[in-house]
C-alpha cells in the first residue's frame, strides 16, 4: 500500500518508477553565494554537514543525467545548503491493496541562516484505483541560531484499508475491510535548553469520521467489534516533548545520536471521545563502521505505549507504520499489527556502491511486538528483513531515493520506495 512518505509497490512497478525518474523534471539545488565546499578544501559544520568523501567528486542524478538538464551548471563539489534545495519524484505502481496508483513525492531543504541546522519540508499526493487519497505535509523548521525548532505534521486521508486485529500474533488472513476519512494536525515547538537538548510542547488532534468496517469472518466478531466500533473518533490534547540530537544531518545522518520522548494527554473537555494518555520513546544511533569508511550502521528503537487507564479509539492505538514518518515495520503492510503496547527495533547497514556517492545499498533487519485484545502483555516479536538500493537525488542535502524490498512472516513482502532515509 502507499505510505505517507513511502510507497509499497510490487516488483512490476519498479520499471515504471525508474522510467519516470529519468524523464521527470529537473532535480536541482540552489546554494549559497559563498565559497562552496570543494573536494580538496572543506569547511565542516557542527550539524547537518554536507561534506562527502574527500577524495572523489560526488555526483547526484542531475550530474549523471546532465544531458537531460542542460540548464544546470556542472559541478563536482558538494555545496553547502543555504537557499532552498528541492528533490521531487513522480511514480506509478500497482499492488493488490491499491491496484493502480500514482503519486508525487518531494522534499525541500534550506537553512534560516548559516548557523542553523537544515530545515525540511516534505509532502506528497497519492491517489489509487481503490479511491484511496492522501496528502501529507511534514515540516521541521529551525530558527536562527537553533533557538527554536517547529515540528509539524498535517494529513488528510480518504483511506479504505485492511485491519488484521490486535496483537502481533494476529493472522494475515484475518482481514477486515475498513474505510474512513482522517485529518491529523500536530504542531510541536521545542526550545533549546543546551546546545543539543531541547524541551517543548504542542497540540495534537486525530479526527476520523465516516468509519465503516466489514467483518469478513462473520458471524465470528472481529477484534475491532470486540474492542468497540465507532462511526467517528476524536483524540485531541496536549503534549510534553524532550529532544536530544547530535546528528550531523537530519535527512541522511552519517554519525550522531537522537533521542526523543513525547507524552500525550487527551482530554474530553477538548473534544476527545475519552481521556487517555500515551508515551513514545524514539532512540537512534549512527556508527561509522568500519571507522573511516562511508559505511553506516544505523540502529533505531521506537516504543509506543498507552499509559494510564484510558481507552483510546481503535484506530488511534499504536500500529505498524503509523509512526509520524511511517517508517516502522518494513516488510509489513501498514496496520498489519496493532495493540496497546508497541515495541519496534530496527537496524540498517548502509554502504556506497560507487565512490562518487551516486549509488548505494542497504540491508536491514527489524522486529516488532504488540499486545493483544485482553491484556497489555507483549506477544511474539515479528521479524522483517530485506535489502535496498540508494540513488542520490541531491548531493547538497544528501537526499536519496530509497528502493527497498522487504519480507515478513506469513508470506508478507513488498517493495517500499521513499525519498530520504527512513530514520
Amino acid at each position: 500500500m502507499f505510505h505517507f512518505r513511502s510507497l509499497f509497490l510490487p516488483a512490476a512497478g519498479l520499471g515504471w518508477l525508474l522510467l519516470l525518474l529519468v524523464f521527470s523534471g529537473p532535480l536541482h539545488a540552489q546554494t549559497s553565494e559563498g565559497t562552496p565546499l570543494t573536494v580538496a578544501k572543506t569547511v565542516r559544520h557542527a550539524r547537518d554537514s554536507a561534506i562527502d568523501h574527500p577524495r572523489v567528486p560526488q555526483k547526484d542524478i542531475t550530474d549523471e543525467l546532465h544531458f537531460l538538464f542542460p540548464h544546470k551548471k556542472k559541478s563536482d563539489s558538494v555545496q553547502e545548503i543555504h537557499k532552498l534545495s528541492i528533490s521531487f519524484l513522480p511514480a506509478v505502481g500497482y499492488t493488490l491493496t491499491t491496484r493502480a496508483a500514482i503519486t508525487g513525492t518531494g522534499n525541500g531543504a534550506f537553512r534560516i541562516d548559516p548557523s542553523s541546522r537544515i530545515s525540511t519540508v516534505t509532502t506528497s499526493a497519492n491517489y489509487t484505483e481503490n479511491k484511496q487519497f492522501s496528502v501529507p505535509l511534514e515540516t521541521n523548521i529551525w530558527t536562527k541560531g537553533n533557538k527554536f525548532n517547529f515540528v509539524g505534521d498535517i494529513h488528510f486521508m480518504k483511506y479504505p484499508q485492511a485491519s488484521f486485529g490486535l496483537g502481533s500474533n494476529s493472522w494475515i488472513g484475518n482481514v477486515d475491510s475498513m474505510q474512513y476519512n482522517y485529518i491529523r494536525f500536530y504542531e510541536i515547538v521545542y526550545r533549546r535548553i543546551t546546545n543539543d537538548f531541547y524541551f517543548g510542547g504542542g497540540y495534537i488532534i486525530d479526527w476520523r469520521y465516516d468509519i465503516t468496517s466489514v467483518n469478513t469472518k462473520a458471524p465470528i466478531p472481529s477484534d475491532y467489534q470486540l474492542y468497540g466500533p465507532q462511526t467517528h473518533s476524536t483524540s485531541t490534547g496536549l503534549t510534553l516533548n524532550a529532544l536530544y540530537d547530535t546528528r550531523d544531518n537530519s535527512i541522511n545522518p552519517y554519525s550522531g545520536f537522537y533521542a526523543m520522548t513525547t507524552y500525550r494527554d487527551n482530554f474530553k473537555f477538548m473534544g476527545s471521545n475519552s481521556n487517555w494518555q500515551s508515551l513514545i520513546l524514539d532512540v537512534r544511533k549512527y556508527f561509522n563502521f568500519p571507522a573511516g569508511s562511508r559505511n553506516i550502521l544505523a540502529l533505531w528503537s521506537y516504543d509506543w505505549l498507552i499509559v494510564g487507564g484510558g481507552k483510546p479509539p481503535f484506530l488511534d492505538l499504536p500500529s505498524t507504520n503509523w509512526d509520524t514518518y511511517s517508517s516502522t515495520g518494513r516488510g509489513y503492510i501498514q496496520s498489519r499489527f496493532r495493540g496497546d503496547e508497541m515495541v519496534d527495533l530496527e537496524s540498517e547497514y548502509r554502504f556506497p556502491l560507487t565512490a562518487n556517492g551516486f549509488l548505494g545499498a542497504v540491508v536491514f533487519l527489524n522486529g516488532e511486538s504488540f499486545s493483544g485484545l485482553y491484556n497489555r502483555h507483549l506477544q511474539s516479536m515479528q521479524p522483517g528483513w530485506g535489502a535496498g538500493l540508494r540513488i542520490k537525488l541531491n548531493k547538497s542535502s544528501r537526499t536519496n531515493l530509497d528502493i527497498d524490498y522487504g519480507f515478513g512472516e506469513q508470506g508478507s513482502n513488498g517493495l517500499f520506495v521513499n525519498i530520504g532515509e527512513l530514520w
